[in-house]
């Protein structure tokens, strides 16, 4: 599968890896979250994951981050506005963060599917981990990662990119994340 933005690729293997171990859950809507420092693939796995399944839906956490300073305090609104609505199987809705205003704006429902993927960095960090039935790691090399951001983002991003990986060094160091996955892959 190829991001046609970045130009990256992900080895179908690592796909069909994550198809099997979601399609093996039965019951509720399954929720699968996809974590790793900006730039590592993230996006690119949601959506190849999201098309081979069908009836699928992603959330975004770019839509959720309370902004440049924002990782640590995502999982809490993730959980509380999301995840705790799908597993009682009720309707989800979130707000979405307006970065060009710098507040949060209008509110999006979750449709209705039997797989959620959830892509973000802090997607299954601390409290929102027991809500993901299953959690992907993403990795690349920092320099790689930085170009994709840099390629996807563009040079808005340029400025940001130290201060959002100082916090995802903050965030995945203590709650050792990676340690957590059920499933890990490099992307480079």
């Amino acid at each position: 599968m190829r991001d046609e933005t970045t130009g990256h690729r992900l080895p179908e293997h690592q796909l069909d890896q994550v198809l099997a171990r979601v399609r093996s859950i039965a019951g509720r809507p399954v929720v699968l979250a996809i974590d790793g420092r900006s730039g590592s693939g993230k996006t690119t796995l949601a959506a190849a994951v999201c098309a081979a399944l069908g009836d699928a839906c992603v959330i975004h956490l770019d839509d959720i981050y309370p902004g440049w300073d924002g990782l640590a305090a995502t999982p809490p609104l993730l959980v509380a506005q999301v995840l705790v609505a799908l597993r009682r199987g009720e309707p989800a809705t979130y707000r979405r963060f307006d970065w060009e205003q710098g507040t949060f704006a209008d509110a999006l429902t979750v449709p209705r599917t039997r797989f959620v993927v959830v892509e973000g960095a802090g997607s299954s960090v601390g409290i929102a981990r027991r809500y993901a039935d299953v959690r992907v790691w993403l990795e690349a090399a920092t320099p790689v990662r930085r170009r994709r951001g840099l390629d996807r983002d563009g040079e808005a991003y340029a400025p940001h990119w130290q201060r959002w990986a100082d916090q995802e060094d903050a965030v995945f160091g203590a709650d050792r994340t990676r340690d957590h996955a059920h499933l890990v892959f490099r992307t480079d």
